[in-house]
Formats: structure tokens, sequence, C-alpha cells
């Protein structure tokens, strides 16, 4: 039997470039495409090496069999997750949805209908990726929902009526705006039992030390940084590609290229920054112990041998 430690990623998490290799697996579009009788099979030559069981297969079969139940299995469940709420499908969804939502910014009806759009969107992906320990409840997922798709549209429809009479660039930024708004609005409520409650802490050898508000407002934070310069290449750099193709006229003269154009070059930056920006923060965070509130530090320094650095998840 191989001696690959399946429950971990193939690649050294502690650099970018390892973590980078890990989300561009994860994130991989064709991922979509397996068939359930492949999924099944990636899920059952898992299964079966995490049981011990001889699989008569290479590093690099056992490796692609779980890259594969990865994109589709849910990691604390082992449940099958809906297809457009996988990892797999971010890259596709949010290239179309980012795209019409650049195109179609003017009209208020299609504001409100494309960032409506985004954020279930967005609410699908965090029920399906929720976590096993710390399910999400309907009424959360409900509250984040709605103030998101709030927060959203205000901003998007406030910034509108505000560029009106700005250089045409401006408004073609709002929606990027919009979207940023919403995930400052939309993570931290997804995440209120780990505000209040706090992310569980372990020491190196994997010993649960504690719970921390400090340590999930720092994961927190650095999950909403990632998810607004993850959407930024592919929400700023089209606008001004579009802005000069405006000025020269070619968008007079071929009305009909602004959507599928804006789709496609959402779809070519959102392929490398989705798996860049997921990688710029370890899924695994140090935190030291001395930045912990008080009453945490206390607990962890009566523990023998106690740690001066602690790990937590910091979550996607």
């Amino acid at each position: 039997m191989s001696g690959i430690n399946i429950d971990e990623p193939r690649w050294d998490q502690g650099t970018y470039m390892g973590r980078a290799r890990h989300f561009f697996t994860t994130t991989n579009p064709l991922n979509l495409f397996a068939t359930p009788s492949q999924l099944d099979n990636a899920k059952l030559i898992v299964d079966k090496y995490r049981s011990g069981e001889s699989v008569n297969l290479s590093d690099d079969e056992i490796w692609a069999a779980k890259h594969l139940y990865d994109s589709a299995f849910h990691p604390d469940t082992g449940e099958k997750m809906y297809l457009i709420g996988r990892m797999s499908a971010q890259v596709p969804m949010n290239m179309t949805i980012t795209g019409c939502m650049l195109t179609f910014y003017k009209s208020t009806p299609a504001v409100v209908f494309w960032q409506w759009i985004n954020q279930s969107f967005n609410a699908l992906v965090n029920y399906t990726n929720r976590s096993g320990d710390s399910p999400i409840t309907v009424k959360q997922l409900g509250t984040s929902y709605v103030l998101a798709t709030g927060g959203a549209l205000v901003t998007a429809l406030g910034l509108n009526s505000l560029v009106k009479s700005m250089p045409p660039l401006m408004g073609r930024l709002v929606p990027f705006t919009a979207v940023a708004a919403a995930n400052c609005v939309n993570i931290p409520l997804m995440r209120m039992r780990e505000l209040k409650e706090g992310v569980s802490l372990i020491d190196e050898n994997g010993n649960n030390v504690g719970q921390s508000t400090v340590a999930a407002k720092k994961g927190i934070l650095s999950v909403c940084i990632s998810r607004i310069l993850m959407a930024s290449p592919g929400m700023v750099i089209p606008p001004l590609i579009m802005n000069k193709l405006e000025r020269k006229g070619t968008l007079r003269r071929y009305p009909w290229i602004s959507a599928p154009l804006q789709v496609a070059l959402c779809g070519v930056l959102l392929a490398v920054a989705t798996p860049a920006c997921c990688a710029l923060f370890p899924q695994k965070s140090s935190i030291s112990v001395s930045r912990l509130e008080k009453e945490v530090q206390e607990k962890i320094n009566m523990l023998p041998n106690p740690p001066s650095v602690v790990y937590y998840n910091k979550g996607l």
C-alpha cells in the first residue's frame, strides 16, 4: 500500500505555491464533466484507501481519485454536493453572472435581477459547503441572504444615481463596489456563530486547546479580503477594456459583442484569480497565543508545555 496521507492536500500548504496548486486542482471546471459513475468510483477508491484496503493503483492514480472526490463530495458529511454549489463550478457560474452584471448595469430592473441572481448563487454555495460540525441554520442562511442582497442593491442603485454625471467608467465599476459591499455583509453573517462562540484552536499535534473569537475575526477578515481580491480582476479589467472600446465606437458598431466578450474576459481572469486568491492565506492559519483574548491565554498557559502558537481553520 502507498504511504501517502490522503487526508492532507498533496502539496505543501505552508507555501503559497503549494496552496495555489491545491486550489487550481480543486477549482478545475473540468471536474464538472465527470459522470456519476466516475465520481462513485473515485469515492470507492478513497474509502478503500482510508480503510487500509489494497487499491492496486499508483500514487498519481490515487491522488487523481482524491481530487475528483474532493470536487464533488462534502468533506464532513461525505454527501454528493449540488452541481453548481461545488468549488469546480465557481469559475463557469461566476463568469456568467459577473459578465452579465457588468453588461446590464444601467437599467434598474437589470441591476436588481443580476444582483439577486449573484446573491442567490452565493447562498447556494454557502449552504452546499456548510460545515458538518457547525451547520448553517435556515434562519442564519435566510438572514444573510436577505441582508447581503439588500446591501448589494442599495450600494448598486445608490451609486448608479451618483455616477450619472461622472465619466462612463465610474458607472461600469459600480457592480464591483456592490459585490465587495455584499461580501463584507454576507461572510460575517454566515459565520456569526464563530464570532459569538469562537473558532476551535489546536496545537501543533492537533489537540484542541480552546475557542477564540479573536482568531475567528482574523479568519473572517482573511476570507473577506480573499473574496474581494478574487472578484477584482474580473470586475475591474473588463470595464476598462469595454470603456476603451466604447470610446473607439466599437460597441456602437457591434452592440451584440458586449455580453459575450465580458463573460469570456471574466472567465479567463476568474480561472486564475479564483485559485490564486483562495491560496493567499493558509487554510490552517496560525496565531500567537499572546494575541488571543486574556481568558483564552490563561487557559492555554495552564496546560503542560503550553504552545506559544496555535492554529485554526480560517474557512473559505
